[in-house]
């Protein structure tokens, strides 16, 4: 699981960083960089969906940090 998170967190950051080129290399003048951002965020919320689905079906577990405990 740690290996799917990981490779999902480099293609967030893949994606991020072609919005970036599109925006310098275009002027704004192409779709490429609002494109690429939709797939970051649709990255996200499945990352993020993902670690909640496996979290639930207990393919990873919390850490035991307690929250708001003195």
């Amino acid at each position: 699981m740690k290996w799917v998170i990981s490779i999902v967190l480099l293609m967030i950051f893949a994606s991020l960083g072609s919005a970036l080129y599109y925006m310098m290399k275009d002027k704004g003048n192409s779709s490429k960089m609002v494109h690429s951002l939709m797939l970051r965020i649709g990255l996200s919320i499945a990352l993020f969906l993902g670690i909640l689905i496996a979290h639930y079906f207990g393919f990873i577990e919390a850490t035991g940090i307690k929250v708001g405990t003195n």
